[in-house]
């Protein structure tokens, strides 16, 4: 494929990390989905009403687990894209802490007590730091070049 031969061989797995992401997203998607139906959420609300809706604490954790990923996908993956040009394995396991971080900043999101999405989701902020120092390098590797 044409460009290929231009990313190292390791990029692979930065590609890869971004595709597993891209699951997890559809599948906290489907869980806000099942949500709706749960708690009887109708779009076009993207909220439920507390004071028409008794679960509506309930529902709003889930969307909002599922919202703020959405608000953090783009900075995740451009600098997944950059810093993985010229750091792919270190991208990679960053990435993958972010991914698993991710899940579980979702899950305690989702239990309703949005203090639990920090318990292991506090460390996709972390690997986040490492992604965007990597990006950096990679800049910084570019301009020096």
């Amino acid at each position: 494929m044409a460009g290929v031969e231009m990313l190292p061989k390791e990029y692979g797995y930065v590609v890869l990390i971004l595709s597993l992401y891209g699951l997890l997203n559809f599948w906290m998607a489907t869980q806000v989905g099942k949500a709706r139906r749960k708690y009887n959420v109708t779009y076009p609300a993207m909220y439920a009403s507390e004071s028409e809706n008794k679960d509506a604490n309930l529902f709003n954790c889930i969307q909002r687990g599922h919202q703020n990923s959405l608000e953090w996908m783009p900075s995740f993956y451009i600098f997944m894209v950059v810093g993985g040009i010229k750091h792919p394995i270190i991208s990679a396991a960053l990435g993958f802490v972010y991914l698993v971080a991710r899940y579980f900043y979702f899950t305690g999101y989702s239990s309703g007590d949005p203090q639990k999405r920090l318990t292991i989701g506090k460390f996709n902020f972390l690997a986040l730091i490492g992604l965007i120092l990597c990006g950096i390098s990679c800049g910084i590797s570019f301009v020096l070049a």
